[in-house]
């Protein structure tokens, strides 16, 4: 169930991003980071009275998820 998770994360990371991008424009990185933890976690798939529980478990693993969002979306 885990790896499922961090797959899905990672594809509502990139989600996220692109999100933030559009409702935030530039100079707005730590606002926009905060808008894509956010939305991933709300829509991350998991019974809502989890979610607190993957916020702490994973928050690492979400930032990483979001910073190899940003540096995909540079590239692309």
């Amino acid at each position: 169930m885990l790896k499922n998770l961090k797959v899905k994360i990672k594809e509502l990371a990139k989600s996220a991003v692109v999100i933030a991008e559009k409702e935030l424009g530039s100079n707005t990185g730590k606002q926009k980071k905060q808008m894509a933890i956010e939305y991933v976690l709300e829509h991350v798939p998991v019974p809502i009275f989890i979610k607190p529980f993957i916020s702490l478990l994973l928050s690492s693993f979400i930032d990483d998820a979001i910073e190899f969002a940003v540096e995909y979306m540079e590239v692309i």
